[in-house]
């Protein structure tokens, strides 16, 4: 029976597919016997198409969540597929260990961060989280299981990290945490006019920040234009490990959270102003020096469940691009910046950080050396998808790239100029699996 599912962003909403709980590694994938296609889905937080099958079915992963090994000495832990970030983070942080690379939110699947092969504010010197994956079991839908790794398998390891989801199921994975002495970080904060001094801090941060990010008012104009709050910070080094490190430090499970749809007037360029002034005179307030536990740190959005409510019942639509550190580039995070502020569709949120030069192990890893822009539009129909078109267009004109799993509306032509490795990565493709988006950007004709 079919069952309407969104991603995160709520755009699309599709109908026409079903789902297939996976709850054991052993089991053989149910391929349908009449035709039709499988994705595997873990916690659905990809924001565009990447996560939904209209018109085939869905493997949810989320009775697929063991612990199957865990090395308290060396930090490598071995769990299966559907076991969020979140949970790990429950078992490991108070025994000194943490995640090597997380995204702004930890409530994904071990899944779905290696079909994504996501990034964090570390990739500078950590690279994405596919580098920390050193191996994986995959099944494919003719019911044959590889162990993928750097030293078996490779081709398949390659191809499946940041590879959507569409080469098979990743049943299990072991992943290699890292070592923290306490649940805190060191930050700092500080204040920028526009773009150029924003590139000037972080290239300055490089070296000895492992964490940097900023936020960006993105109703800057003129001087202004790029304006915002630089963060930067290190894990608390040792002298702070008398501050207690118990179960109570764990990540957070309460919180607020949005109880309505707000209505599609209430995110304008009025309110997104007034927030977007409220909160940068607000951190302006306050020390410039902080310690901080890690969990508002790196998931800040998480304290409010289900803020993606705060767009309304259509939704909304990111858009992240990475561009190269060139005069070409900075030009197209300029104008960018400059068409989402005349837009008259404010971006409610806008992320910039600095992608390292640490190579992924994944054919299709969106990250790469340059500066990475992610902003959020409520959905406004076609005003929306046009402008979000337009800035895919100035980022394949400066040689950057659009990360898929942000994506709800990039053309076959922009995809295929992205990602010149996608007709090696087709080979790899499981005959049996697809999703939305593989079709989409690929001009193929939609299964629903």
């Amino acid at each position: 029976m079919g069952t309407e599912r969104a991603s995160w962003g709520r755009y699309p909403r599709v109908k026409a597919q079903r789902t297939s709980p996976v709850t054991w590694a052993s089991d053989a994938l149910p391929v349908p016997a009449g035709g039709g296609t499988l994705l595997p889905y873990g916690q659905g937080r990809s924001y565009g198409d990447s996560c939904l099958n209209a018109g085939g079915t869905l493997l949810t992963t989320s009775r697929l969540d063991r612990f199957l090994d865990f090395n308290p000495a060396t930090g490598v832990l071995r769990c299966e597929s559907g076991v969020t970030l979140d949970a790990i983070l429950r078992l490991v942080t108070w025994q000194g260990w943490f995640l090597p690379v997380t995204p702004g939110t930890k409530f994904v699947s071990v899944g779905g961060a290696i079909a994504n092969d996501v990034h964090g504010k570390n990739h500078h010197q950590a690279g994405t989280f596919g580098r920390h994956v050193p191996r994986f079991e995959l099944v494919r839908s003719d019911g044959s299981r590889r162990v993928c790794s750097l030293e078996e398998n490779r081709d398949w390891y390659e191809a499946t990290i940041g590879g959507l989801g569409l080469t098979g199921l990743i049943t299990w994975a072991d992943i290699q945490l890292r070592r923290m002495s306490n649940p805190y970080v060191l930050q700092e904060t500080f204040t920028f006019s526009n773009l150029d001094e924003f590139l000037a801090l972080a290239r300055e941060s490089e070296r000895d920040y492992e964490f940097t990010v900023a936020w960006v008012d993105s109703l800057g104009r003129g001087r202004n234009l790029g304006k915002g709050l630089f963060y930067r910070g290190n894990h608390a080094p040792p002298q702070f490990d008398a501050l207690p490190l118990t179960k109570s430090h764990l990540s957070r499970r309460g919180g607020l959270a949005v109880p309505f749809d707000f209505p599609g007037f209430a995110l304008n360029r009025l309110s997104v102003s007034a927030f977007n002034w409220l909160y940068y005179h607000l951190q302006r307030s306050k020390p410039s020096q902080a310690l901080v536990h890690y969990d508002p740190f790196f998931y800040p959005l998480d304290g409010v469940h289900r803020w993606n409510r705060i767009y309304g019942r259509r939704g909304f639509l990111q858009f992240q691009c990475v561009v190269p550190e060139s005069d070409a580039g900075v030009a197209a995070l300029k104008e960018v910046l400059d068409r989402g502020a005349r837009s008259g569709m404010p971006s409610f949120l806008t992320v910039l950080k600095m992608f390292g030069d640490v190579p992924s192990p994944g054919w299709m890893s969106f990250p790469r050396r340059g500066v990475t822009l992610a902003l959020d539009f409520a959905n406004r129909g076609e005003r929306t998808y046009r402008l979000v078109e337009e800035l895919d267009r100035v980022t394949r004109q400066a040689g950057g790239r659009v990360y898929p799993a942000k994506d709800a509306r990039m053309a076959p032509e922009n995809f295929a100029a992205y990602y010149p490795e996608r007709e090696r990565f087709s080979r790899y493709v499981d005959p049996a699996f697809s999703s939305s988006f593989w079709r989409r950007v690929n001009g193929l004709p939609s299964a629903s």
